[in-house]
């Protein structure tokens, strides 16, 4: 198992843990990523046991077989702003044919990659996308299941999420490269930015492995970091926002700050108190509009200073 699938399958294994799955579509998505039945109920039985007995799933909102938790009468951050997405696909490595969501600001500041969580690009991430248009920086919003045939190909979330586990991780660093490619091409003479969420927060550290150049600022929410991650190279200025409650993404935070510091990147650490794994998911069931709406203040702040 790849680090990224154990995140998967324990990020899986936790939302059974606080009621947010029952155990049946829980074992359901572990069997989707390969996992035996004795394996998933070894790994659900770990996690129950460090968090306590799991709660009654009909009493916590979403804890279905994957229906989405009623979504917070608080309007999201940046949203009265947001600026409409368009479906594009760009050239990728290999002569392959990426895809992703669009946002033109209408005089852009800077450019930024947004990335999605594991479930791919879904309506959440293209929204994520189209307040960073309107607060002036452009943005796409990649799919990493583009190989796949789009996120869009999968009518279950979850065999979304398994597809995205069996990747290499060198194809997804080839991928969000082409993405900067792509954004250099249409803001051209603008800082290039990027920002991802959960498992898209992994992939945005992943991204800083890579060295490029032109990535001018990053950042990861809530995202698990790579084994070794080494930021030699990179010039990037970092904010990396963690959730107070999150202490499985929250175990390889000082791990995350020592590769900032050794690789001399100018960068802050920021965790939320209060404040749970994908917080800033307005359509999720740990939905905190507080925290929400003081990253995003935070992460427009951070792109000002250093995209422009």
């Amino acid at each position: 198992m790849t680090p990224f699938q154990r995140y998967i399958a324990e990020e899986i294994a936790v939302d059974h843990a606080d009621g947010l799955l029952t155990r049946r579509e829980a074992l359901r998505r572990l069997g989707l990523l390969g996992l035996t039945l004795t394996a998933a109920s070894s790994l659900l039985a770990a996690c129950a046991n460090e968090n306590g007995s799991p709660a009654t799933p009909s009493a916590t909102p979403g804890a279905t077989s994957g229906t989405p938790a009623p979504t917070s009468p608080v309007a999201p951050p940046g949203s009265a702003d947001a600026v409409a997405t368009e479906a594009i696909t760009f050239p990728g490595p290999d002569g392959r044919t990426l895809q992703g969501a669009w946002a033109p600001a209408a005089d852009p500041r800077g450019a930024v990659l947004v990335v999605h969580e594991n479930k791919g690009l879904n309506d959440h991430i293209r929204s994520v996308a189209g307040r960073l248009a309107g607060a002036g920086y452009s943005a796409l919003a990649i799919d990493l299941l583009s190989e796949e045939g789009g996120t869009a190909s999968f009518a279950d979330p979850a065999q979304a999420t398994a597809a995205l586990s069996t990747v290499p991780p060198q194809r997804f660093s080839q991928d969000m490269r082409s993405g900067i490619d792509e954004l250099t091409r249409r803001v051209p003479d603008r800082r290039i930015g990027a920002v991802g969420f959960c498992f898209g927060g992994g992939m945005t550290w992943l991204l800083l492995t890579t060295g490029d150049p032109r990535l001018a600022a990053a950042v990861p929410f809530y995202g698990p970091l790579p084994d070794g991650a080494d930021f030699a190279g990179s010039r990037a200025a970092v904010l990396a926002v963690y959730a107070e409650l999150d202490q499985r993404v929250n175990a390889s935070r000082d791990a995350a700050t020592a590769a900032l510091e050794r690789a001399g990147l100018v960068h802050e650490v920021v965790t939320y108190p209060g404040a749970d794994h994908a917080f800033f998911n307005d359509t999720g069931p740990r939905y905190n509009a507080d925290a929400a709406a003081q990253a995003y203040d935070r992460m427009l702040a951070w792109f000002g200073t250093h995209l422009g």
